[in-house]
Protein backbone atom coordinates (compact mmCIF):
# COMPACT_ATOMS: atom_id res chain seq x y z
CA UNK A 1 0.00 0.00 0.00
CA UNK A 2 1.09 3.11 -0.95
CA UNK A 3 3.09 5.12 1.86
CA UNK A 4 1.12 8.09 2.19
CA UNK A 5 -2.04 6.41 2.81
CA UNK A 6 -0.24 3.91 5.43
CA UNK A 7 0.64 7.17 6.96
CA UNK A 8 -2.99 8.56 7.16
CA UNK A 9 -4.26 5.24 8.64
CA UNK A 10 -1.55 4.71 10.99
CA UNK A 11 -2.43 8.47 12.54
CA UNK A 12 -6.00 7.41 12.66
CA UNK A 13 -5.01 4.42 14.91
CA UNK A 14 -2.20 6.40 16.83
CA UNK A 15 -3.66 10.03 17.48
CA UNK A 16 -3.97 10.29 21.68
CA UNK A 17 -6.97 12.78 20.69
CA UNK A 18 -9.99 11.91 17.88
CA UNK A 19 -12.90 14.15 16.70
CA UNK A 20 -16.03 12.84 15.38
CA UNK A 21 -17.81 15.68 13.44
CA UNK A 22 -20.02 13.83 11.31
CA UNK A 23 -23.37 12.83 12.24
CA UNK A 24 -22.61 13.22 15.73
CA UNK A 25 -19.92 15.57 17.44
CA UNK A 26 -17.99 13.07 20.02
CA UNK A 27 -14.17 13.44 21.14
CA UNK A 28 -12.23 10.32 22.86
CA UNK A 29 -9.51 11.48 24.21
CA UNK A 30 -6.42 8.63 24.99
CA UNK A 31 -9.52 5.87 24.43
CA UNK A 32 -11.73 7.81 26.69
CA UNK A 33 -14.60 9.74 25.73
CA UNK A 34 -15.67 13.48 26.62
CA UNK A 35 -18.90 13.89 28.03
CA UNK A 36 -21.08 16.84 27.75
CA UNK A 37 -20.60 16.69 31.71
CA UNK A 38 -16.58 17.02 30.92
CA UNK A 39 -16.57 19.67 28.48
CA UNK A 40 -19.20 22.13 30.74
CA UNK A 41 -20.06 25.14 29.48
CA UNK A 42 -21.61 24.59 25.61
CA UNK A 43 -19.19 28.02 24.93
CA UNK A 44 -16.53 25.21 25.20
CA UNK A 45 -17.41 23.31 22.90
CA UNK A 46 -18.67 26.22 20.41
CA UNK A 47 -15.34 27.48 20.75
CA UNK A 48 -13.29 24.13 20.37
CA UNK A 49 -15.45 23.20 17.12
CA UNK A 50 -15.15 26.54 15.62
CA UNK A 51 -11.22 26.05 15.67
CA UNK A 52 -12.00 23.02 13.89
CA UNK A 53 -14.45 24.45 11.29
CA UNK A 54 -11.40 27.24 10.36
CA UNK A 55 -8.83 24.59 11.15
CA UNK A 56 -7.12 25.74 7.87
CA UNK A 57 -7.18 29.12 8.12
CA UNK A 58 -4.49 31.30 9.47
CA UNK A 59 -4.51 31.76 13.53
CA UNK A 60 -7.18 33.88 14.10
CA UNK A 61 -7.41 36.70 16.57
CA UNK A 62 -9.93 36.28 19.46
CA UNK A 63 -11.90 39.45 18.90
CA UNK A 64 -12.55 37.82 15.39
CA UNK A 65 -13.58 34.91 17.15
CA UNK A 66 -15.79 36.26 19.62
CA UNK A 67 -17.43 37.94 16.88
CA UNK A 68 -18.43 35.78 14.70
CA UNK A 69 -18.91 32.74 17.23
CA UNK A 70 -20.96 34.81 19.84
CA UNK A 71 -23.36 38.16 19.92
CA UNK A 72 -23.69 38.24 23.60
CA UNK A 73 -19.78 37.63 24.51
CA UNK A 74 -16.82 39.05 26.01
CA UNK A 75 -13.42 38.69 26.62
CA UNK A 76 -13.79 36.71 29.86
CA UNK A 77 -16.18 34.59 28.06
CA UNK A 78 -13.67 33.57 25.67
CA UNK A 79 -10.75 33.14 28.24
CA UNK A 80 -12.99 31.05 30.69
CA UNK A 81 -14.10 28.39 27.08
CA UNK A 82 -10.13 28.39 26.05
CA UNK A 83 -9.26 27.15 29.35
CA UNK A 84 -11.92 24.86 29.33
CA UNK A 85 -10.82 23.69 26.21
CA UNK A 86 -7.41 22.95 27.32
CA UNK A 87 -8.26 21.31 30.60
CA UNK A 88 -10.62 18.87 28.90
CA UNK A 89 -8.20 17.87 26.60
CA UNK A 90 -5.42 17.91 28.98
CA UNK A 91 -6.69 17.86 32.66
CA UNK A 92 -3.17 16.80 33.99
CA UNK A 93 -0.86 19.05 32.00
CA UNK A 94 1.53 20.96 33.85
CA UNK A 95 0.35 24.50 34.87
CA UNK A 96 3.38 26.26 32.91
CA UNK A 97 3.44 23.99 29.61
CA UNK A 98 1.94 25.40 26.39
CA UNK A 99 -1.20 23.01 25.14
CA UNK A 100 -0.27 20.64 22.72
CA UNK A 101 -3.59 20.66 20.77
CA UNK A 102 -4.22 24.71 20.48
CA UNK A 103 -1.26 26.84 19.28
CA UNK A 104 -1.42 30.51 20.13
CA UNK A 105 0.21 33.63 18.51
CA UNK A 106 -0.06 36.08 20.37
CA UNK A 107 -3.76 36.74 20.51
CA UNK A 108 -4.30 34.57 17.80
CA UNK A 109 -5.46 30.87 17.74
CA UNK A 110 -5.36 27.62 15.95
CA UNK A 111 -5.45 23.72 16.46
CA UNK A 112 -2.88 21.92 15.99
CA UNK A 113 -3.60 19.39 13.41
CA UNK A 114 -0.10 17.27 13.21
CA UNK A 115 -1.54 16.63 17.37
CA UNK A 116 -5.08 15.32 16.57
CA UNK A 117 -7.05 13.12 14.17
CA UNK A 118 -10.71 15.01 12.83
CA UNK A 119 -12.63 13.07 10.40
CA UNK A 120 -13.42 15.47 8.61
CA UNK A 121 -9.60 15.89 7.91
CA UNK A 122 -8.87 12.42 6.86
CA UNK A 123 -11.48 12.65 4.50
CA UNK A 124 -9.68 15.25 2.72
CA UNK A 125 -6.85 13.37 2.67
CA UNK A 126 -8.03 10.29 1.35
CA UNK A 127 -9.93 12.52 -1.12
CA UNK A 128 -6.33 14.06 -2.12
CA UNK A 129 -4.84 10.45 -2.67
CA UNK A 130 -7.50 8.88 -4.53
CA UNK A 131 -7.65 12.07 -7.10
CA UNK A 132 -3.56 11.98 -7.51
CA UNK A 133 -3.83 7.89 -8.37
CA UNK A 134 -7.19 7.78 -10.36
CA UNK A 135 -5.25 6.98 -13.82
CA UNK A 136 -1.89 5.60 -12.98
CA UNK A 137 -2.98 3.42 -9.83
CA UNK A 138 -6.70 2.81 -9.69
CA UNK A 139 -6.43 -0.34 -6.93
CA UNK A 140 -4.75 2.96 -4.44
CA UNK A 141 -7.30 5.53 -5.97
CA UNK A 142 -10.34 2.75 -5.07
CA UNK A 143 -9.07 1.75 -1.40
CA UNK A 144 -8.64 5.49 -0.57
CA UNK A 145 -12.15 6.82 -1.91
CA UNK A 146 -14.00 3.84 -0.23
CA UNK A 147 -11.69 4.99 3.46
CA UNK A 148 -13.04 8.61 2.66
CA UNK A 149 -16.70 7.07 2.09
CA UNK A 150 -16.52 4.99 5.25
CA UNK A 151 -15.77 8.28 7.82
CA UNK A 152 -19.11 10.02 5.80
CA UNK A 153 -21.46 9.02 8.62
CA UNK A 154 -23.44 12.03 8.39
CA UNK A 155 -23.93 15.43 8.62
CA UNK A 156 -21.43 17.80 9.82
CA UNK A 157 -21.42 18.64 13.77
CA UNK A 158 -25.43 18.22 13.26
CA UNK A 159 -25.93 20.07 16.86
CA UNK A 160 -25.00 23.09 14.59
CA UNK A 161 -26.58 23.02 11.59
CA UNK A 162 -28.54 26.58 12.16
CA UNK A 163 -24.82 28.29 13.47
CA UNK A 164 -23.42 30.62 10.34
CA UNK A 165 -20.11 29.81 11.05
CA UNK A 166 -20.53 26.04 10.68
CA UNK A 167 -22.28 26.11 7.11
CA UNK A 168 -19.40 26.87 4.55
CA UNK A 169 -17.62 23.53 6.02
CA UNK A 170 -20.93 21.61 5.72
CA UNK A 171 -21.67 22.20 2.45
CA UNK A 172 -17.74 22.19 1.49
CA UNK A 173 -17.18 18.52 3.67
CA UNK A 174 -20.96 17.56 1.53
CA UNK A 175 -19.71 18.10 -1.95
CA UNK A 176 -15.94 17.11 -1.11
CA UNK A 177 -18.17 13.77 -0.53
CA UNK A 178 -20.22 13.37 -2.93
CA UNK A 179 -17.41 13.76 -5.30
CA UNK A 180 -15.53 10.90 -3.78
CA UNK A 181 -18.72 9.19 -4.37
CA UNK A 182 -18.44 9.82 -7.94
CA UNK A 183 -15.17 8.98 -8.38
CA UNK A 184 -15.38 5.73 -7.02
CA UNK A 185 -18.45 4.34 -8.89
CA UNK A 186 -17.30 5.55 -11.87
CA UNK A 187 -13.86 3.68 -11.39
CA UNK A 188 -15.97 0.33 -10.75
CA UNK A 189 -18.53 0.91 -13.35
CA UNK A 190 -16.70 -1.52 -15.81
CA UNK A 191 -15.87 -4.20 -13.32
CA UNK A 192 -18.40 -4.05 -10.38
CA UNK A 193 -21.77 -1.98 -11.97
CA UNK A 194 -23.97 -2.79 -9.37
CA UNK A 195 -21.35 -1.28 -6.52
CA UNK A 196 -21.66 1.71 -8.85
CA UNK A 197 -25.44 1.76 -8.43
CA UNK A 198 -25.23 1.20 -4.46
CA UNK A 199 -22.88 4.11 -4.32
CA UNK A 200 -25.30 6.39 -6.59
CA UNK A 201 -28.12 5.52 -4.57
CA UNK A 202 -26.21 6.59 -1.25
CA UNK A 203 -25.04 9.90 -2.72
CA UNK A 204 -28.68 10.77 -3.73
CA UNK A 205 -29.96 9.98 -0.38
CA UNK A 206 -27.39 13.03 0.77
CA UNK A 207 -28.48 15.03 -2.40
CA UNK A 208 -31.46 13.90 -4.67
CA UNK A 209 -30.01 16.65 -7.12
CA UNK A 210 -26.69 15.28 -7.80
CA UNK A 211 -26.94 14.93 -11.72
CA UNK A 212 -23.89 13.18 -12.18
CA UNK A 213 -24.91 10.38 -9.54
CA UNK A 214 -28.11 9.62 -12.24
CA UNK A 215 -25.75 9.66 -15.01
CA UNK A 216 -23.42 7.24 -13.44
CA UNK A 217 -26.46 4.82 -12.39
CA UNK A 218 -27.59 5.12 -16.00
CA UNK A 219 -24.13 4.04 -17.12
CA UNK A 220 -24.28 0.75 -14.59
CA UNK A 221 -27.35 -0.25 -15.43
CA UNK A 222 -26.94 -0.22 -19.44
CA UNK A 223 -23.69 -2.03 -18.39
CA UNK A 224 -25.47 -4.77 -16.12
CA UNK A 225 -27.69 -5.19 -19.14
CA UNK A 226 -30.55 -3.53 -17.69
CA UNK A 227 -31.51 -0.65 -20.70
CA UNK A 228 -35.38 -0.45 -19.17
CA UNK A 229 -33.52 0.33 -15.41
CA UNK A 230 -31.09 2.79 -17.32
CA UNK A 231 -34.22 4.41 -19.20
CA UNK A 232 -36.06 4.69 -15.46
CA UNK A 233 -33.16 6.56 -13.73
CA UNK A 234 -32.81 9.17 -16.39
CA UNK A 235 -36.63 9.95 -15.80
CA UNK A 236 -36.48 9.84 -12.31
CA UNK A 237 -33.74 12.39 -12.57
CA UNK A 238 -35.95 14.81 -14.95
CA UNK A 239 -38.64 14.39 -12.24
CA UNK A 240 -36.68 15.38 -9.31
CA UNK A 241 -34.73 18.41 -10.55
CA UNK A 242 -38.52 19.54 -11.94
CA UNK A 243 -39.62 19.22 -9.21
CA UNK A 244 -37.04 20.95 -6.60
CA UNK A 245 -35.47 23.15 -9.34
CA UNK A 246 -38.15 23.84 -12.16
CA UNK A 247 -35.03 23.27 -14.65
CA UNK A 248 -34.60 20.10 -16.96
CA UNK A 249 -31.42 17.46 -17.16
CA UNK A 250 -28.06 18.72 -18.62
CA UNK A 251 -27.60 18.01 -22.04
CA UNK A 252 -24.93 15.33 -20.69
CA UNK A 253 -27.86 13.55 -19.44
CA UNK A 254 -30.05 13.98 -22.26
CA UNK A 255 -27.15 12.68 -24.67
CA UNK A 256 -26.53 9.43 -22.43
CA UNK A 257 -30.55 8.73 -22.55
CA UNK A 258 -30.37 9.41 -26.37
CA UNK A 259 -27.52 6.78 -26.90
CA UNK A 260 -28.96 4.49 -24.77
CA UNK A 261 -32.50 4.31 -26.57
CA UNK A 262 -30.63 4.14 -29.86
CA UNK A 263 -29.41 0.85 -28.92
Amino acid sequence: MHKELTKQMAFAQQALLRVHTLGRFEVVRLGEHITAKMWGRDKTIQLFQFFIANRHRKALHKEQIIDRLWEDANDRDFKVALHGINKVLEPNRPARKEPTYLIRQGQSYCLNLQAIWIDVEAIEQYIIIGNQYTQNNRTLSIAAYRLAIELYQGNYLPNRVYEDWSSEERERIQVLALGAYMSLAELLLPTQPMESIRLTQAALGIDACWENAYRIQMQAHLNNGNRPLAIKTYQTCEHILDQEYGISPLPATKNLLAEITAI
